[in-house]
């Protein structure tokens, strides 16, 4: 332990409140620079001269590439400065996505998407760590819940820029996205330094601070806690069908395109649609909670309940998925707040479009039981100095699981094409 003079403000809790408020943000920005490409194919297909596949290889590298190095970034920043590590990593990919608007080609785009993902990295693995550690033990599944959460928001903001200001342009998305990164790091630059194992209750009677970082050592011995090892190894396979979700908002700008509507009518509309399933994301906070609550009377609480979360999930997006959206009415043409009222009018009185977002959001709902308490688990069984290193294995294996359902689900998508015309063949690729 060292002991060392600061001031009193440092580690106050508004400086904690701050320092969370702002990690969550940075959490949120960067889950929505990896959704705004998706969300507006058809005009980076059309300004770029490139195709469908090609689009689905560049958000499968971003995913895989981000995941790979959140490995390292995870690692380093269990050896060193978290703050200073975040602060470079959101510079980064911020300049990335910036660069990104201003690519001419395909193969400019993916060189500068590239340099954005190797920057995300650090904002998965070290932010996780930082915010485990800004919590105590028996709050650690809300917390995380909101900090899930806001990366589902943030794929959810991502969506509706690039649906709806990328329309037309694709490269305004970018510069918003890549300029509002840059000025989260600007604010993170006042946050608080949070020490390693902050609130732990082992330590909080502890003079000084806890300073123990990973040494090489010490990276084999985690997969030999049992946990660890079956958190990583389940995320490879569920993440698959978790990655092949990022194509749900084309998935609905097919059936709209198929309904005779315009292609930026049908990616406005599709962006909006996809933005109302998230909303069953917000069941991540009563997941936290009861994680929370279940691991108190058996420390198996929180994998039962994100076991029956994702099984549970499984037939309610199969059935989400070919619901047609038969009769649904729509401006062409029209604006975005025109088309927002029409659509959230939609789900409303269209008995298609209602029964298909029931059976979605009901499906996302049960899903986002998982993530705050799969990210609890890892935190619950490894030491301070060893969450961003396991976290980012996680994710790795994750990323990886992420990657290949994105590319796969792009991959039947076009090899049905011609027996299956879309929109089906996305249900076919999303199934």
């Amino acid at each position: 332990m060292t002991v060392t003079t600061e001031p009193r403000w440092r580690g106050s809790r508004v400086h904690v409140i701050f320092t969370i408020i702002v990690l969550v943000a940075l959490a949120s920005i960067d889950n929505a620079a990896v959704a705004v490409i998706p969300s507006m194919v058809d005009p980076v297909i059309n300004a770029l001269d490139t195709s469908k596949t090609a689009i689905a290889s560049l958000t499968g590298s971003v995913i895989l590439i981000s995941a790979i190095t959140a490995a390292f970034w995870g690692y380093y920043g269990d050896r060193s400065n978290r703050k200073r590590l975040l602060f470079c990593g959101t510079l980064i990919w911020a300049t990335g996505a910036l660069l990104s608007s201003t690519a001419q080609t395909y193969k400019q785009l993916f060189s500068w998407q590239v340099l954005m993902a190797f920057g995300l990295g650090a904002i998965a693995s070290v932010g996780f760590a930082v915010i485990s550690d800004l919590v105590r033990p028996e709050r650690r599944g809300l917390a995380l819940s909101f900090w899930g959460l806001s990366q589902g928001l943030g794929t959810l903001i991502g969506g509706l820029i690039g649906s709806q200001l990328g329309a037309e342009n694709f490269r305004d998305p970018l510069v918003v996205i890549a300029v509002t990164g840059i000025l989260l790091a600007v604010l993170y630059i006042a946050t608080f330094d949070v020490p390693r194992g902050f609130r732990e209750p082992a330590l909080t009677e502890m003079q000084g601070e806890y300073t123990f970082t990973i040494t090489r050592e010490e990276v084999p011995q985690l997969w030999r806690i049992e946990t660890n090892r079956w958190l990583v190894l389940q995320g490879l396979s569920a993440q698959v069908a978790y990655g092949s979700l990022i194509w749900i908002p084309l998935l609905y700008q097919e059936k709209v395109l198929g309904q005779g509507y315009s292609t930026t009518t049908a990616t406005r509309a599709g962006g909006l649609l996809a933005a109302v399933v998230t909303l069953g994301a917000l069941a991540s906070i009563l997941g936290g909670h009861i994680g929370d609550r279940w691991k108190q009377r058996n420390p198996r609480g929180r994998a039962l309940l994100s076991a029956i979360g994702i099984l549970g999930a499984i037939p309610f997006f199969l059935i989400s998925f070919f619901v047609p959206l038969r009769g649904i009415r729509l401006t062409d043409g029209a604006s975005t707040g025109v088309l927002a009222g029409e659509v959230l009018r939609a789900t409303v009185t269209n008995p298609w479009v209602f029964g298909g977002f029931a059976m979605l959001i009901l499906a996302v709902a049960l899903t986002s039981l998982d993530a705050p308490n799969w990210s609890a688990l890892i935190a619950d069984v490894n030491l301070p100095e060893h969450r961003g290193t396991v976290f980012g294995l996680g994710n790795l294996t994750n990323g990886v699981g992420r990657a290949s359902g994105n590319a796969l689900t792009g991959a039947v998508a076009s090899a049905f094409e011609r027996a299956f015309p879309p929109p089906f063949n996305w249900v076919v690729g999303l199934t």
